[in-house]
């Protein structure tokens, strides 16, 4: 009796399981390792993990992850049998399911790491296992480097007008007994390089690696080379483009300016334990030039292009078939570099783009035009005889056949045809100018691709105003042409540089509609990797002055920073470099990830400690050299007034920025624990608020300082007017949007960037509507009806030297998903978007009927669609599971409210507005 009850307890057990496990509410999904998927070659030692989670019936509600179990495990067969022998984390009891830390056992070198996740719902059933996800990893430690720095003898000369050294190959023949099993080869290089086995092309990246300061880090990139190697001889060739290799700011002891690659593979047969060959860059590689060559010399006007030379084509180059009589022994360097992994996507090529005319013109030339102003690669089919040079120059303008000094050439070999196409070099523009070709080029002949680092969208969004689509979509597409590198420059024709002001102007942009945890993470470590040197405006070739001049790199500070990063170069202010205390946080905000502040956090304590050297008084000092002290920069008219590094209103904006980071970094202090230096940081900029009060509070008209909008944004951002006075400080910038201005925008790159962020963080959508929907100068339908394509450095058009393709005025992007579509960060989630806010623009129906957006938080898919007829608010909500959000709905709206559901739940009242709390699922609220 006794054993026929065990037995018929054990059946229901198993059952209940049985079925739980059919009947759980949520499966686990989309699994990524440090932000990416299925990374290569990672060196984090405790990289961490996340997914989200798919409803198994799409019309139910409040889906809940209760714990969750993952498996680690060596094979892919081992973790197909359930087995975690790397790591079983077992059942843990909570609702994280983003930044899981690994705590398995130690990871090794080279080694491939599968995992899957499992889950239990609201109700404890157990989900099915995710999909499978792997992670590999690169090499953990700097002393398991054996591969050494080589290049070539070929020195670049600064002095010559185009670089005088030939992108060079590198080769390396060896023997292998069997078809590998496992081949990683881990590849560092300074300036980019492509990867060839046996001919064949590796991976589809281009421009390898992310953009890094080479003075003191080389970046390397994995590539799995198994599939193409085979029994008998192979051969591997990288393929190296001078770029970044002769920028001046990097100029370091014992790096050679000419390109330089350190490579190693460990090649395995079956499962052996021990490689059968163990390869590496050394000195018995060999070298030769190829016929691809740097134009120009890799500084701002001067980034130029490349010139492809096919009477130097030389045979089977990548092949087992090349004749190495006339290849030389690769030389070795001794750099001092720290070698670690690119934690980043890679750079991809995509959108192709296609001519939309093609002109002869009386001078024998073409001009192409491309419809659209994009950075990156082109590609040209080319006849003529042997020997004729074929000139390519881009233009953003349509009355200039060449911007910023970049073209390209092409120079015909025997066959008489050819193609040029870019590898180590892109151009940005929209016209093509061709010159030296003898027949009108067919539309066929002439393709362009933007190239970007291959982050993956996060939102879409539409609405009822068709130049509010405009802005959006073109915000988006000059940000997509900002971002090859891993990092967002200010231009990609004249500069390149990481400035971290303009980073004030993309950053929330980026973070609304893309996944750019990775992107961004890297992006930090640039700016630790560059602290310490104080910014670069000159040529570092000069040595009479480089380390020894007023901005030219000085190390003046350990937390002094550049403007840029990771480039050095460039002028700025204090809100330049305090990009180290809000980039993270933001970040912070988006994305829950408190290691981003842990990480950065002594860099910011050092920024800080810096600008309190300047300080005298509570108040920041004018500091630096000539470009150093910027406070807003572009704004309208901005050029004709001239710098105004040394006025009092920049003083005012700047002290007003340093509040911001204090309060900021009082913050993140909090989250880490840090309370003593969160209460010193608040106390400081409690201090300086008052010190700005007494000196720039112009008690009259409730302004700062010269009453710019600049100056009262930065003010009202960083909490500066005492309580009492807010409300009229902000009613003075009210009346100086609508009445002064009469509705248009007046600020420029830093104060715009604060002026958007204060009015979405008010929830003042009006105030942002009136600027956006100008349709004369200064503001972006001024742009639109000046036919551009991408957004302006200036709010001018016709200004000498200025870009069209640029930083400056991109945050109305991050408003369309956070305040027209209202889908709005709670700021005491903790956790990202795991809760968040939902609120409808406060538009009236004549300036908005209608928007809807979808935004993939990395919690989940948000969607939110509003429509207006009359006194009547229709808006749907769907909240992924795992998640809730909060509707804050005005109260005579919020008390006509109905929803069918029965989950939706009345919070109370908060500053005017009605609060509804929801769980996961789909819902949809009228107003009556």
């Amino acid at each position: 009796m006794k054993n026929t009850y065990s037995l018929w307890l054990l059946l229901v057990l198993c059952t209940a399981t049985i079925c739980a496990a059919g009947q759980s509410s949520v499966l686990p999904a989309n699994l990524r390792c440090e932000y990416l998927v299925n990374p290569l070659g990672i060196d984090e030692l405790q990289p961490r993990l996340s997914w989200t989670l798919l409803a198994t019936d799409t019309n139910a509600h409040a889906q809940r992850q209760t714990a969750y179990r993952i498996l680690v495990a060596a094979t892919a067969k081992e973790l197909d049998e359930n087995k975690g022998a790397v790591w079983n984390s077992g059942w843990v009891s909570t609702d994280d399911m983003q930044h899981i830390v690994y705590k398995g056992k130690p990871l090794q070198d080279d080694q491939s790491y599968f995992w899957k996740v499992s889950v239990k719902d609201e109700k404890g059933r157990i989900s099915a296992w995710s999909p499978a996800a792997v992670w590999t990893t690169g090499i953990l430690q700097p002393g398991n480097w054996k591969a050494a720095w080589i290049g070539t003898d070929e020195i670049f000369d600064p002095r010559q007008r185009d670089c005088n050294i030939s992108d060079p190959w590198f080769r390396k023949t060896f023997d292998l007994n069997a078809q590998p099993q496992k081949a990683n080869i881990f590849i560092a290089s300074v300036g980019f390089h492509e990867l060839y086995v046996n001919g064949k092309k590796i991976g589809d990246g281009v421009m390898a690696p992310a953009v890094t300061n080479h003075a003191k880090r080389a970046r390397y990139v994995t590539y799995d080379i198994a599939a193409a190697l085979r029994p008998g001889k192979n051969v591997i060739t990288i393929w190296l483009g001078t770029s970044w290799s002769v920028f001046g700011p990097y100029i370091a002891p014992g790096k050679p300016q000419t390109p330089i690659v350190a490579a190693q593979a460990a090649i395995y047969n079956n499962d052996a334990a021990t490689p059968a060959l163990f390869l590496k860059t050394d000195g018995t590689w060999l070298t030769h030039p190829s016929p691809n060559k740097l134009l120009g010399v890799w500084d701002s006007n001067r980034m130029g292009g490349e010139l492809w030379d096919a009477g130097k084509e030389t045979d089977n180059w990548n092949t087992i078939q090349a004749d190495e009589s006339t290849w030389r022994a690769a030389t070795e360097y001794h750099p001092h570099l720290l070698l670690s992994a690119q934690m980043t996507e890679p750079n991809k090529v995509m959108n192709e783009i296609k001519p939309r005319s093609i002109e002869a013109r009386p001078d024998g030339s073409f001009r192409v035009d491309m419809g659209v102003n994009f950075a990156g690669w082109t590609a040209i089919r080319v006849k003529g005889n042997p020997g004729d040079r074929i000139d390519f120059q881009y233009s953003e303008r349509e009355q200039m056949d060449m911007t910023f000094g970049l073209h390209s050439a092409y120079i015909i070999g025997k066959s008489g045809e050819g193609e040029f196409r870019n590898h180590f070099n892109y151009s940005s523009g929209r016209w093509i100018t061709i010159r030296g070709l003898k027949y009108k080029p067919a539309p066929e002949d002439i393709r362009g691709w933007l190239v970007r680092t291959d982050y993956k969208p996060a939102a879409t969004f539409a609405c009822s105003d068709s130049l509010q689509n405009w802005i959006y979509d073109r915000v988006r597409w000059t940000y997509e042409n900002l971002s090859l590198g891993g990092y967002i420059v200010d231009c990609p024709q004249r500069e390149r540089l990481g400035y971290g002001g303009d980073a004030h102007a993309t950053c929330e942009t980026g973070m609304f509609n893309y996944h750019l945890g990775a992107f961004y993470t890297k992006w930090m470590e640039d700016w630790r990797d560059v602290q310490g040197t104080e910014s670069i405006v000159g040529n570092m070739y000069d040595t009479t002055w480089a380390h020894k001049g007023i901005m030219s790199g000085r190390h003046l500070h350990k937390g002094i920073l550049p403007h840029t990063a990771p480039t050095f170069m460039g002028g700025g202010g204090p809100a330049w470099g305090g990009i180290c205390v809000s980039l993270p946080w933001f970040l912070y905000q988006q994305e829950g990830d408190r290691r981003v502040l842990e990480k950065n956090f002594e860099m910011i304590k050092n920024w800080l400690a810096f600008l309190d050297t300047q300080t005298e008084n509570h108040l920041l000092k004018r500091f630096g050299g000539p470009w150093d002290f910027l406070g807003d920069w572009l704004w309208p008219g901005a050029t004709a007034e001239g710098m105004n590094n040394n006025k009092p209103q920049t003083v005012c904006l700047n002290n007003s920025y340093r509040v911001f980071n204090l309060r900021t970094a009082a913050k993140i202090a909090r989250v880490l624990g840090k309370n003593a230096d969160a209460l010193q940081w608040e106390q400081q900029a409690a201090d300086a608020a008052k010190a700005i009060n007494a000196r720039f509070y112009n008690a009259a008209d409730h302004s700062y300082s010269d009453s710019s909008m600049a100056n009262l944004a930065a003010a009202l951002l960083a909490d500066v007017p005492p309580p009492a006075a807010r409300a009229a400080v902000m009613k003075r910038l009210e009346t100086e949007i609508l009445v002064n201005r009469k509705g248009h925008i007046h600020v420029g790159i830093t104060g715009g960037a604060l002026l958007f962020k204060l009015l979405r963080d008010e929830g003042r959508d009006d105030l942002i509507y009136s600027m956006t929907s100008q349709t004369t100068y200064p503001g972006w339908g001024y742009m639109k009806a000046n036919d551009a394509t991408t957004i302006w450095e200036m709010w001018e058009k016709d200004l000498p030297g200025h870009s069209l393709l640029h930083s400056s005025y991109l945050y109305p992007g991050a408003w369309y998903i956070n305040g027209v579509a209202g889908i709005r960060q709670d700021p005491q989630s903790g956790k990202g978007f795991r809760h968040f806010v939902v609120r409808p623009p406060l538009l009236t129906e004549a300036q908005l009927k209608w928007a809807h957006a979808t935004f993939n938080a990395s919690a989940g898919e948000i969607k939110t669609a509003w429509q207006r007829e009359g006194n009547r608010l229709t808006l749907e909500v769907s909240v992924p599971p795992n998640c809730t959000a909060t509707v804050e709905l005005p109260e005579q709206e919020g008390a006509r409210v109905k929803e069918s559901s029965g989950y939706m739940k009345k919070k109370g009242t908060r500053n005017g507005y009605t609060l509804f709390e929801l769980p996961a699922g789909k819902y949809t609220l009228r107003t009556i």
